[in-house]
């Protein structure tokens, strides 16, 4: 199932995994952030990954790459990349969030990425719900 919000799109991958798709040219503010937090507590109460398909380039305001990735819940995500740019963004993104110790994995969408990055978090997400 597919979901539009203000930045972009959500596509539903079964119970556990929502992809991300937004929008060429969009700068995630925090309030982007927090619509995009709601919506993921509406779909996933218990814990779930996302597929970060970076088909566009973005990017985010600085309290926005402090916010982002930060719900409990989360517990895995794989960026899916297809070019330097969406590569580089991401490494600062996540250099930001060194304290956090995300649990993220790229992935080249010129490589099988987006179908690699959904069984890894598959895999992911069965180790965490097996340790719970």
């Amino acid at each position: 199932m597919k979901y539009y919000l203000s930045f972009g799109g959500i596509n539903i991958i079964g119970d556990t995994i929502a992809e991300v798709i937004i929008e060429e040219g969009v700068v995630m503010t925090l309030e982007m952030c927090e619509e995009y937090d709601a919506f993921l507590l509406d779909h996933f109460p218990q814990p779930f990954g996302i597929l970060s398909n970076r088909l566009h380039n973005y990017s985010y305001t600085y309290e926005a790459k402090l916010h982002t990735a930060s719900l409990e819940n989360l517990k895995a995500i794989a960026v899916i990349t297809y070019n330097q740019e969406a590569k580089k963004e991401t490494e600062n993104l996540v250099k930001h969030r060194l304290q956090d110790n995300l649990n993220y994995k790229e992935f080249s969408g010129l490589q099988l990425g987006r179908d690699n990055g959904i069984k890894w978090l598959e895999n992911e997400l069965a180790t965490i719900i097996v340790d719970s």
